[in-house]
């Protein structure tokens, strides 16, 4: 009885559609959430060749969100969150992302039914790594949530990624996953034999520009959003986020930041032929990229997947 109550009572701060699938609040583990891996495919158990080298990704794990200075913060609610960390390096917007500059986890999941609308919620929390003085807040270039989608036609990813800042200038904006009109080469960065198409896996494909803008997203209208950042480093604040898409459709519906509400409708993802072996995929995937040689932390005390 003690647990469901709690269940409840950590619901009463999100807006879950008719059915959660997933309800993962981190006080209780990993919850199933891992890092993201090179393909093993090759002879001797070696990755598939890749402009993309995902050897260096520093893996997800639970935290309690210590600091010099103020000590343990814990979570929002509760002891532990989900933390997302970049290494210390980083690369122009314009290159390629250099080999531990983002860090991920994702969560796979399939579908069980037919699937009209599917939503994402969390509670949320960003910082730089506390190793220097000065606030930091430009060493975070960007961070984002992604559904890969995959039914019996397409496969697509909507997905929504705040860029905070690009070559050391804040930018502070909201972008929606959509690719450019370019070719799958041009994707990958002009690398031939990638077996990514265009559109998939926006967070790193798509060619970069210097202001902030890719081949990967599209601007959120008026989607720019100064988001809560305190005095100092070692002071973080827990921020709410939901993305909401119609699968029928396969569009975009609308996401929230903090009280206020962007209407996506008739914006789509890009959609790409299926891939073998993965039909009713609906993974979620959270990323946090860096803007300098100063780590970054992406913090997740509890987020919700729900479907109607």
């Amino acid at each position: 009885m003690q647990r469901i109550v709690a269940y409840e009572h950590g619901l009463d701060r999100f807006q879950p559609l008719q059915a959660i699938l997933t309800y993962d609040d981190f006080n209780t583990g990993m919850n199933g959430w891992l890092d993201l891996t090179p393909n093993f495919t090759e002879d001797s158990f070696n990755a598939y060749p890749s402009v993309m080298d995902k050897s260096r990704w520093a893996p997800p794990m639970l935290s309690t969100a210590t600091f010099s200075y103020v000590g343990t913060h814990g979570a929002m609610e509760g002891a532990y969150s989900l933390k997302l960390s970049t290494k210390p390096v980083a690369a122009p917007h314009e290159n390629t992302p250099v080999p531990g500059s983002i860090g991920h986890a994702l969560k796979r999941m399939s579908k069980h039914r037919d699937i009209n609308r599917l939503q994402v919620e969390m509670w949320y929390a960003y910082a730089p790594e506390q190793d220097r003085p000065g606030l930091g807040e430009e060493a975070i270039r960007a961070f984002g949530f992604l559904f890969d989608v995959q039914d019996t036609e397409y496969r697509y990813m909507p997905c929504i990624r705040y860029l905070n800042a690009a070559n050391g200038e804040m930018k502070q904006r909201w972008q929606y996953g959509r690719a450019a009109d370019v070719t799958d080469e041009e994707w990958a960065y002009g690398a031939k034999g990638e077996w990514h198409q265009r559109g998939i896996d926006p967070q790193w494909y798509g060619r970069r520009y210097p202001d902030g803008t890719t081949d990967g997203f599209q601007e959120v209208p008026e989607g720019h959003q100064e988001l809560l950042y305190n005095e100092s480093n070692d002071k973080i604040n827990w921020i709410y986020f939901r993305l909401l898409v119609d699968l029928k459709k396969r569009e975009y519906i609308e996401f929230q930041s903090k009280d206020r509400v962007f209407d996506l409708r008739e914006f789509k993802p890009t959609l790409v032929a299926p891939y073998a072996r993965i039909e009713n995929l609906i993974n979620a995937t959270l990323w946090i990229e860096n803007d300098t040689d100063r780590g970054s932390f992406l913090f997740v005390d509890s987020i919700v997947v729900s479907i109607d």
